[in-house]
């Protein structure tokens, strides 16, 4: 099948898997800032670890691939808007992490899509705005909360549980568990985060009439985004890195661990029900709630403030930017 791919669908594929490269440095952070700012894990091991555990992850489910592929908007679409949507995707990317502000790759893929699609079509009629509501919107909203409440319930569960001990064991058995727990919040990102890539480039396969809107996710597919992003969280996204696990609380092992297995809970109940999350929202609210059972002014509630406000813009900036991506690639075909 890959050899009766045309130029531009090459051209979409190769998009698409920059943007799961670009995802995965910039999403890094989501799975090993904790460790790294608590010394539990030295930026090599937890990248190292990252990588292979997104790469796995990124293999186990295709639902959220599906949401993205056949749920999103109506008919078939031009390759050129599918292109409009990851690039539109990719500069928001950059951006965010030129300045090192954690937002969300998946909602930025999302409003890409959205945007060039109306665009395209010259009408809102083609977007599927239930399906947008109920997979996007909803967990846009739901799941930072329910991470942050999740965060605040673990860690003030462990500080009930643990008050008996001294700081010293604490930390000892909580290096090892957070390990465990920064593993398996690697496992969730890829099994969550690659599957948008997965999706596109299935969309772009279903445009070019190489394979059937019902059909599930090649496996060539599956292989090329796990490596892909593998190949990307290899790199480090050193500055998000640093305002999620330094600048916005500091963090011991126990918090470290609490924060990844209550953003772990969380994306994994997503990729089940295929709700593209982000997982940049979740280990951020997550860290936050946290910090917040720690106590309050624990948190650097201004950077906090900095950040959900990039959470809020995300969607609205990419529509925009996919819009007028297209607008341009109209003009020269």
């Amino acid at each position: 099948m890959i050899f009766g791919l045309s130029i531009v669908l090459i051209a979409v594929i190769f998009c698409s898997l920059v943007f799961d490269f670009i995802n995965g440095f910039h999403d890094t952070a989501n799975s090993i800032a904790t460790s790294v700012s608590t010394r539990v894990l030295t930026p090599r091991q937890a990248i190292i670890m990252s990588a292979v555990l997104n790469f796995v992850g990124a293999l186990m489910s295709d639902k959220v691939a599906k949401t993205i592929s056949k749920g999103l908007v109506h008919g078939t679409l031009e390759q050129y808007v599918i292109i409009s949507a990851v690039l539109a995707a990719i500069i928001w990317n950059l951006i965010t992490w030129y300045f090192g502000i954690p937002s969300s790759s998946s909602h930025a893929l999302i409003g890409g899509l959205i945007g060039a699609s109306i665009t395209y079509a010259a009408s809102t009629n083609i977007v599927m705005w239930s399906g947008v509501w109920n997979k996007v919107v909803l967990p846009l909203i739901t799941s930072p909360i329910v991470g942050f409440i999740f965060g605040f319930f673990i860690m003030s569960l462990l500080f009930e549980i643990l008050r008996p001990f001294s700081q010293r064991f604490v930390n000892k058995w909580f290096s090892k568990l957070q390990i465990l727990s920064a593993a398996v919040m690697s496992f969730s990102h890829g099994n969550n985060d690659a599957q948008k890539s997965m999706g596109i480039i299935t969309l772009a396969l279903v445009s070019g009439g190489l394979i059937g809107k019902d059909a599930g996710i090649p496996i060539w597919v599956k292989l090329a985004c796990a490596i892909s992003m593998a190949l990307g969280t290899s790199i480090g996204g050193w500055k998000i890195i640093k305002t999620m696990g330094v600048n916005m609380i500091r963090l011991q092992p126990i918090g470290g661990f609490a924060a990844e297995s209550a953003a772990a809970i969380v994306i994994e109940t997503a990729s089940r029900i295929g709700a593209p999350v982000s997982t940049t929202h979740v280990i951020s609210s997550a860290i936050m709630g946290v910090g917040a059972a720690k106590r309050f002014t624990a948190v650097r509630w201004a950077l906090a403030k900095n950040i959900v406000w990039a959470w809020v813009l995300t969607i609205p900036v990419t529509m925009i930017l996919g819009a007028v991506i297209t607008l341009i690639i109209k003009l020269f075909i």
